[in-house]
């Protein structure tokens, strides 16, 4: 990105939705989705927001804590909603949420949520500044605070990792 493109931009404008339909191959002998593959969803639905939003390639550097909260069953939807949380200076938090729909019942849940790292770079792998975000809700501003003080714990495990290979 150029630097006279890098004046804050929304929340909203880097917001994504994608939704999959469960097919049996994206399932367990169960016919409940696998764990991986909505992980790997999860990357997908998270590197969307971080494109739209740095408007660059982008990579993942990192993926938080993912809890699976409900089973997901074969013929369900997969909704993924993400959005940026937090800009840093190459790196940005995507948050992501994930929902279950079962369209016969007309049932929606909540089946889990995940933090995101990407990292903007360009074609060659370096890194690229990228635009702040400007959290326009409380509830984008809650998520913008509390990205801030998740940065910090990742980066004071970061250090003790680092520490204990000494």
């Amino acid at each position: 990105m150029n630097d006279e493109n890098l004046g804050p931009r929304s929340v909203r404008d880097s917001q994504s939705e994608m939704t999959e339909i469960i097919l049996p191959n994206d399932a367990n002998p169960l016919g409940d989705l696998l764990g991986g593959r909505l992980m790997h969803w999860i990357d997908l639905a998270g590197a969307l927001a971080a494109h739209r939003h740095s408007r660059s390639y982008v990579v993942t550097a990192s993926v938080d804590h993912i809890d699976f909260l409900v089973p997901v069953k074969i013929g369900d939807l997969a909704i993924l909603r993400s959005s940026v949380n937090r800009v840093f200076n190459s790196s940005m938090e995507v948050g992501v949420k994930v929902w279950v729909e079962n369209y016969i019942a007309d049932t929606a849940k909540h089946v889990g949520s995940a933090y995101l790292t990407f990292v903007a770079i360009d074609g060659k792998g370096n890194r690229l500044k990228v635009a702040p975000v400007v959290p326009d809700t409380d509830e984008q501003r809650r998520r913008y605070d509390d990205a801030g003080r998740r940065r910090e714990i990742r980066r004071a495990e970061l250090e003790r990792r680092r520490k204990a290979k000494r």
